[in-house]
């Protein structure tokens, strides 16, 4: 083409004039790519020391649960909520510091540990585990509608029969037969084919209903009772 008709001193001529208009061009763009390669193994890195770091506070975290002392663990757990708030550790220790206090008896420390899992966890199921765990305490302490309004079972997903299974616990405290076999039937509809964290016990769950006047046989007739208005989700 073109350049078959230019000599070699006039193609030379053609690239020193290229170069003089775009080697800033070129040389910006080898900068930026070094810099985003730098910037992004500089995140990799800082990534890596930060997980590294919250896996150890874990760590001594456990230690200082099994060996019972609580002082350590509250003050390991600051650190944990104060540096790594999202971070599955911290949810995981929230987890296993309420489990401690709900066997020793001790259900007002352990609800806002299983309410700040609810709320903070980037991991939905994790959520609907602490969920779960909050309305069987309140359930123990009485609070029956705080623990129906806590759990919507249209937004639990793989977990809608624990959740039914559960407001049926719940019903069935407050005194509400019908209310309790609705939701139980509703828990062994939604069961059909479960496994997995989602899974309940299904014998369990056909005692519990007949216990309450249904029929196993019949548990798809019963229609569920509307959700109450739920708090906002993690809240009892």
């Amino acid at each position: 083409m073109v350049e078959e008709y230019l000599t070699d001193r006039d193609q030379e001529e053609a690239l020193r004039n290229w170069w003089r208009e775009n080697w800033s061009w070129i040389l910006g763009g080898i900068v930026l790519g070094l810099v985003l390669l730098g910037g992004w193994q500089y995140w990799k890195a800082h990534s890596a020391n930060r997980a590294a770091t919250a896996a150890k506070l874990y760590e001594d975290f456990r230690g200082a649960l099994d060996s019972k002392d609580l002082e350590a663990a509250n003050g390991t757990l600051g650190s944990l909520v104060a540096d790594y708030k999202k971070s599955p550790y911290t949810q995981q220790s929230r987890l296993l510091l309420a489990k401690r206090h709900v066997e020793d008896g001790k259900y007002d420390e352990a609800l806002p540990l299983l309410q700040a899992v609810a709320n903070e966890s980037v991991d939905e199921e994790l959520a609907w585990v602490a969920r779960l765990r909050a309305a069987r305490l309140l359930i123990q302490q009485g609070k029956y509608d705080d623990a129906l309004s806590l759990l919507n079972p249209e937004k639990a997903g793989a977990f809608a029969a624990q959740v039914r299974e559960i407001r049926g616990d719940a019903q069935v405290a407050k005194g509400n037969a019908e209310g309790a076999r609705a939701e139980y039937a509703a828990a062994l509809t939604a069961n059909i084919g479960g496994r997995g964290e989602g899974a309940i016990d299904r014998t369990l769950l056909e005692m519990k209903l007949q216990d309450v006047g249904g029929d196993k046989k019949a548990e798809t007739s019963e229609k569920p009772p509307e959700t109450e208005p739920a708090k906002a989700e993690g809240q009892p």
